[in-house]
C-alpha cells in the first residue's frame, strides 16, 4: 500500500508541474521601418488605329473632302481616346499626318489612313504609323536642319562669349590701353600742329613777297636834246 501511495504522490506532483503555466519572454516590438511608397508615374497611352475615312469625306462635296477627312480622324479620336466633352482642340494632329491626307489634294484624301496615337493627360497626338518613303526623306532633311542650326546657333554663343570675356580686361591691361591712345592722340596733336604752323609760313611769305617788275624787251626811245 505504502508503494501505491508513494506512486500517486509522484504522479499528483507531475499533474501539478504540467497545470502550472510556463513563464513566458517578453518580446519587445521591434521597429521595422515601412516600405517607401512607389510614387505614381505617368505612362502615356499609346495607341494605334486604322481610321476609315471614305464614308466621312462622302458626305461632302469634292472640293472639301480633305478638310473633312481630317475632322473625321479628330473626331475618331475623340471618340475612342476617352476625352471628356469630346473637343475636337485637344486633338493634335502631326505635320505629316496631314500631309498625307492632302499629298493627293483636296479633292482625292486616302480611303483609310493608320496612326498612332498617344495620350498625355488631356491632350492626345496623332501621327502616322507607317510614313511613306517621300515624307521619310522630308523629315530626315529637316532634320538635318535642324542641326545644323542647332551647332550654328551654338557657335556664336561661344563666339559672344569669347568677345564678352576679351571684352572684361583687368585694371592693368586697361591702363596700357589707355597709355596707347594717348600716345596715339599725342602723335596727332603734334601732327596737326605741324601742319597749321606750315601753312601760317606759307601765308606770311606770300603777304611779304613783292611782285616782281616786268623786264621791258626793248628800250625806250628818247627824244634828242637840243
Amino acid at each position: 500500500m505504502e508503494e501505491k501511495t508513494e506512486t500517486k504522490t509522484e504522479s499528483s506532483q507531475k499533474q501539478e508541474e504540467q497545470k502550472k503555466p510556463e513563464k513566458v519572454e517578453e518580446v519587445k516590438p521591434q521597429t521595422v521601418p515601412l516600405p517607401k511608397l512607389k510614387e505614381k508615374v505617368s505612362i502615356a497611352n499609346e495607341r494605334e488605329y486604322t481610321i476609315p475615312l471614305r464614308c466621312e469625306w462622302k458626305k461632302v462635296p469634292r472640293y472639301k473632302r480633305a478638310n473633312k477627312a481630317i475632322k473625321a480622324i479628330k473626331e475618331f479620336l475623340v471618340r475612342h481616346m476617352k476625352i471628356r466633352d469630346r473637343e475636337l482642340k485637344k486633338v493634335k494632329v502631326d505635320k505629316y499626318l496631314n500631309e498625307a491626307v492632302w499629298f493627293r489634294g483636296i479633292k482625292k484624301p486616302p480611303q483609310k489612313i493608320k496612326v498612332k496615337v498617344v495620350k498625355e493627360g488631356d491632350i492626345v497626338r496623332a501621327e502616322l504609323s507607317e510614313m511613306p518613303t517621300k515624307l521619310k526623306f522630308k523629315k530626315l532633311r529637316e532634320e538635318k536642319r535642324e542641326r545644323r542650326g542647332a551647332e550654328v546657333a551654338k557657335k556664336k554663343k561661344s563666339l559672344m562669349e569669347k568677345v564678352k570675356e576679351g571684352k572684361q580686361k583687368t585694371p592693368e591691361e586697361k591702363q596700357t590701353q589707355e597709355e596707347k591712345t594717348e600716345e596715339k592722340e599725342k602723335v596727332k596733336s603734334v601732327e596737326e600742329s605741324g601742319k597749321q604752323i606750315e601753312k601760317a609760313a606759307a601765308k606770311q611769305v606770300k603777304h611779304q613777297a613783292a611782285p616782281k617788275e616786268k623786264q621791258q624787251k626793248h628800250q625806250i626811245r628818247k627824244t634828242l636834246a637840243k
